[in-house]
């Protein structure tokens, strides 16, 4: 499925400390099919499989399943959570995410739908999370309790899935928020500050204590703790800033807890302290990016050199050929190459503190996207809210914080289409987009390029128009636009092809825009996004894409984010130059899938897992947060240059996992230089060490070993290397 919700809510990263809370995780039964009679009391589940609702459906033996599924649970709901309550008039039922149409019924009635309109095919992802009045018959006290959830999934990955399942009693602090969504301040000696509010949704009014702890993950060891008298409410919310004092470079957990006075209930929320490991930035002149860059003869060729330095700078190219020009100013080179062949070039980069020189290839063939796309992409950040203003300023701050990089592309996701083409056929913007080869002319003039989305079906994913029999119109009206990348999401295609498609039934929808996009004189990057249906790593290169998903979507957890890192091996042997596997978008900075964004409750050494791991995978880097919200701890992890050269190395090969034990995995990828990028992955809830001789096979032959993020050396002792790993952390060296 493709997620439409708007927003991740907040109950999904706080949890409240409250002895009557019913834990329902296990005990779910699942079974596919449709049928009225699954809802009953007396309907006997005996037969159903063992359900996991940590996991979607396709996990648990039901793979590339779309259409109408059940859950059943059995559980005694006791009047005494009634009794231990300050508020008693209603129950809060949290049954994780409904993906995609969901009902959810209690003894036989229907308590929930998460459709306004239509029916259950109309129904979005989103919590499943509702209250009921404690006098709603529905519910039986002190006895057994059938919930039974009717799904329909619209295409990819789908069920009843979440970290998130419980009922409860709704209470004063269940409209307490705490926002610590401020960024943070960096101050001398590692040290941290941060502004945290305590706010009020409803009409109480509160007073209690907050408290907040910072401890030492590794020892255990509290390093500061407060207790603070805290009274808001609604439309007042009280703030506190909080100081570290000196940290280490490593992350803390920061602990916050809020205890009512009425009540004595408290709400706690917890995130961990960034820390900064990228070197800053040089005043010396540096060129970074690929050493190879791919575009077709006779068609549009746009690159910007990628340097950095104190500005100005200017750019020389020696070696372009016939057709190209260089912008000494900019780094911006355009025009157009006639004749096929590689092209050794020379760029030199020049401001006061010096110049740099970098050997580059233009190869000019039949290969587009030699190294993995760099770039952002809307959805991540505002779902369907996405408009001409949000983009623009993704492209300026792209341009003025990133492109020196190597980033490059500015994609657009779903909401752009109108509701109908034009009388001729054609697809047209909606409002939000008034003037698409215009903002596709501002992306061109930073030197970036720009991408597009659609679908092989009727309609996208969030209802807007799709490309269904339209292929060759829409292809020609992204070259008129300007288009530099097409993302293609299987969609509502779905209603189209089998309920069980062959192999040639997945691979017909993208056959047929391929040979639309071919057709057109423009180069238009071609991402399939069809999460990996039909083994897409097997069959995608050969029917022309430059890119493929071979997962579901990503969510910003660490199961979703290390269940997809950590499960590519598969596909890594088909990873090659303008042919890579995509296990989805970053989820790092500031996301939420619409108008409203939270940061993303991956730690920041799980960020840093993030980033490393799909470097080392040859994976696009897209970046899925709001462009205009950079922190620095953000702009730490994209700014990266030695983590980017692995990912833009021009042997274009994937890493593959050399080892794994319950704690460490080690993956490995291999350079054109002849070196290796060497990830260890901490999977464990707790810090661990990873010793490796200088023996080991993983160094044969190399005697030079860097910490890729620090970009420091790293020195073995008494003949071993000596790696301390944090939480769901990573080690990132570099061999050569």
């Amino acid at each position: 499925m493709r997620k439409i919700s708007l927003l991740l809510t907040l109950m999904a990263i706080s949890y409240w400390a409250m002895a009557q809370d019913i834990v329902i995780k296990k005990g779910w039964k699942l079974k596919i099919g449709d049928s009225v009679s699954w809802s009953a009391t007396g309907y006997n589940d005996a037969g159903w499989q063992s359900a996991n609702v940590s996991l979607p459906w396709e996990e648990q033996g039901f793979p590339h399943t779309d259409g109408f599924g059940w859950y059943r649970l059995h559980v005694r709901i006791p009047s005494s959570i009634k009794e231990k309550a300050f508020l008693k008039d209603s129950l809060h039922f949290d049954l994780g995410y409904l993906d995609d149409g969901g009902e959810i019924y209690l003894n036989g009635q229907l308590v929930y739908k998460n459709w306004k309109t239509g029916d259950i095919k109309n129904g979005t992802y989103g919590p499943g999370s509702f209250s009921l009045a404690v006098s709603n018959p529905a519910i039986q006290w002190d006895a057994e309790n059938i919930i039974a959830v009717r799904l329909f999934d619209t295409g990819g990955i789908g069920g009843l899935y979440g970290e998130r399942f419980r009922l409860h009693m709704v209470d004063l602090t269940d409209n307490v928020e705490i926002s610590t969504e401020g960024d943070f301040s960096y101050g001398a000696a590692g040290s941290l500050t941060k502004s945290v509010k305590l706010i009020a949704a409803g009409k109480y009014s509160y007073s209690g204590t907050l408290n907040v702890k910072v401890s030492d993950p590794e020892t255990g060891n509290a390093v500061v703790k407060k207790q603070i008298a805290a009274a808001f409410s609604y439309g007042k919310p009280f703030s506190y800033v909080l100081n570290t004092g000196p940290l280490a470079k490593k992350s803390y957990i920061i602990t916050y807890k809020f205890t009512d006075k009425r009540s004595a209930n408290a709400i706690k929320k917890s995130e961990g302290t960034p820390y900064i490991l990228t070197p800053a930035i040089s005043a010396k002149v540096k060129i970074n990016g690929p050493d190879v860059f791919g575009e077709r003869p006779g068609n549009p060729f746009l690159y910007k050199i990628p340097a950095t330095g104190q500005q100005p700078i200017t750019y020389k190219a020696d070696g372009l050929p016939a057709g190209l020009k260089l912008d000494a100013s900019t780094g911006i080179i355009t025009g157009v190459v006639a004749d096929k062949g590689d092209y050794p070039v020379t760029f030199t980069a020049t401001n006061k503190s010096g110049s740099d020189h970098k050997k580059f290839t233009i190869k000019i063939g039949d290969l587009i996207g030699l190294t993995p796309a760099l770039g952002w992409n809307s959805w991540n950040a505002f779902g369907l809210s996405v408009n001409d203003a949000r983009v623009r300023v993704a492209a300026k701050q792209m341009a003025d914080k990133l492109s020196a990089h190597g980033w490059t592309y500015i994609n657009i996701d779903d909401g752009w289409e109108a509701p109908q083409r034009a009388s001729d056929g054609t697809i047209v913007t909606n409002q939000k987009f008034p003037d698409m080869k215009g903002l596709t002319d501002y992306v061109h003039s930073l030197g970036l390029r720009m991408g597009i989305y659609s679908s092989p079906g009727p309609r996208t994913c969030g209802g807007y128009l799709g490309s269904y029999q339209h292929e060759d119109q829409d292809a020609q009206t992204y070259a008129n636009w300007g288009i530099d990348y097409l993302k293609y999401d299987w969609c509502s295609y779905g209603e189209i092809a089998p309920a069980s498609p062959s192999l040639d039934e997945y691979k017909k929808p993208y056959q047929v825009m391929r040979s639309s996009l071919d057709k057109v004189h423009r180069d238009i990057l071609f991402s399939f996004c069809q999460y990996g249906m039909g083994d897409s790593w097997n069959w995608a290169a050969e029917v022309g894409g430059n890119s493929w998903r071979t997962t579901g979507d990503i969510e910003d957890t660490w199961a979703s984010m290390s269940q997809i890192g950590f499960s590519q091996d598969k596909a890594a042997p088909h990873a090659q130059p303008g042919h890579f596997n995509d296990p989805d978008m970053l989820v790092v900075g500031k996301v939420g899938w619409g108008d409203s964004q939270h940061n993303s409750r991956l730690t920041p050494d799980e960020q840093y897992t993030h980033i490393s791991l799909w470097a080392l995978l040859s994976s696009p880097l897209l970046i899925g947060c709001d462009m205009g919200k950079l922190d620095r701890f953000t702009l730490n992890l994209l700014t990266n240059d030695g983590v980017l050269a692995i990912s833009q190395d021009a042997l274009a090969k994937e890493a593959r996992q050399v080892r794994k034990t319950d704690n460490i995995q080690i993956w490995v990828k291999e350079l054109e230089n002849g070196g290796k990028a060497i990830g260890i992955f901490n999977t464990s809830d707790q810090y661990q060490t990873e010793s490796l001789d200088i023996k080991d096979e993983l160094f044969n032959g190399h005697l030079k070993t860097f910490d890729v993020w620090t970009m420091h050396s790293i020195i073995p002792s008494a003949g071993k290397f000596n790696f301390k790993i944090p939480p769901h952390g990573v080690k990132l060296i570099r061999v050569q």
